[in-house]
């Protein structure tokens, strides 16, 4: 097996075949060499920095019923919100005297921030915070919305494919909404000019090792400057209540070939990884992740924005305890950078 990750890191691809024997090796010694060579790339293109996002959940509203979302729309108990511009901004102040310099806007699909109002916000940060970079992460627009927010300054869009398989996709998701226009979206924000994200979730119900294979296809062939990936969690309200939530090893498997697949990309160490396992971040940085992205929303709207049981968002996973991850990342022999942590360009992928 050490020839085939040796073959990935050399090739950054492998055929469906050699995938399909890596993703099911059990052994912890398979996982083991992965997340070393993974954490050897990642140190080569980013050195030991990590780099700080403060996430920003400004609505739980959200127009579509996904059925593996917390705040789904026929989810009825969940206590809806929206933050104000003003509040949005008093987020942001307390995470720049943190040191955050990346701030993640991450909502459902909420009709009432029209495209002017959200362009209003973009602004006032920017204006405010001219050395911050500003991510989107609130779903499916059509072209001329991204392309304002891009004019406005956004400077980056996180849109998880969650899975790329066509089937499968229907199975998760509700018959208007589809795969083909997701990909439409990845494809719109890319061309516009954005640093862009997909990636979908480890474990989700029904995902076969075979829908895995085709995600990592995709990615490879969208060549994003961010893959967001983490185990799938259930969330009582939802259809998907009962299935199993996604495997921690597998997640940490994935994160190590994405890095051999593109070693410059931003691979984040999300908070379901933490909210699986204690140690989940830390561990996902040794597999090769460089972004984690602590809580910035006020404290009083934290737990309302459940995509899924159990969400950690208080706690370490907080911004208020950046001291805490800092020292967790210092004893990893790592450090959090203070930078705005962009992607690192075509230029590292070629030279690995």
């Amino acid at each position: 097996m050490k020839d085939l990750i040796l073959k990935l890191e050399k090739n950054r691809f492998l055929d469906d075949d050699a995938f399909k024997a890596l993703l099911t090796d059990g052994r912890e010694e398979t996982l083991h060499f992965l997340n070393e060579r993974a954490d050897c790339i990642r140190k080569k293109v980013y050195a030991t920095d990590v780099y700080i996002r403060g996430l920003i959940e400004f609505t739980n509203y959200c127009k579509n019923d996904c059925y593996y979302c917390g705040i789904r729309r026929s989810n009825t108990a969940a206590e809806r919100y929206r933050l104000s511009e003003e509040q949005i901004m008093e987020c942001c102040a307390a995470g720049y005297e943190l040191g955050f310099r990346t701030f993640v806007l991450q909502g459902g699909e909420d009709a009432y921030f029209t495209d002017e109002r959200l362009i209003d916000i973009i602004r006032c940060i920017k204006r405010s915070y001219p050395d911050c970079a500003v991510t989107l992460s609130i779903g499916e627009r059509d072209y001329s919305s991204y392309k304002a927010f891009f004019d406005a300054g956004a400077d980056r869009y996180l849109l998880r494919h969650e899975t790329a398989d066509t089937e499968h996709y229907s199975r998760l998701h509700p018959a208007w909404l589809s795969l083909e226009n997701r990909k439409k979206c990845l494809y719109d924000l890319k061309n516009i000019g954005f640093q862009v994200g997909c990636g979908f979730m480890v474990g989700s119900p029904y995902q076969t090792v075979e829908n895995i294979i085709s995600d990592l296809k995709f990615i490879k062939e969208f060549n994003p400057h961010m893959v967001g990936i983490g185990p799938f969690i259930p969330h009582k309200a939802t259809p998907f209540a009962n299935f199993q939530q996604g495997s921690f090893e597998l997640t940490l498997k994935l994160l190590s070939i994405i890095r051999l697949m593109l070693p410059g990309v931003l691979l984040p160490a999300t908070t379901a990884l933490g909210t699986i396992h204690p140690n989940g971040r830390e561990m996902g940085i040794l597999a090769g992740a460089n972004v984690v992205m602590p809580n910035l929303s006020p404290v009083q709207v934290r737990k309302k924005y459940t995509l899924y049981d159990n969400k950690i968002c208080m706690g370490e996973e907080a911004a208020e305890s950046i001291a805490v991850l800092k020292s967790k990342l210092d004893n990893l022999g790592y450090k959090i950078s203070v930078h705005r942590g962009d992607y690192k360009g075509e230029s590292c992928e070629k030279s690995h």
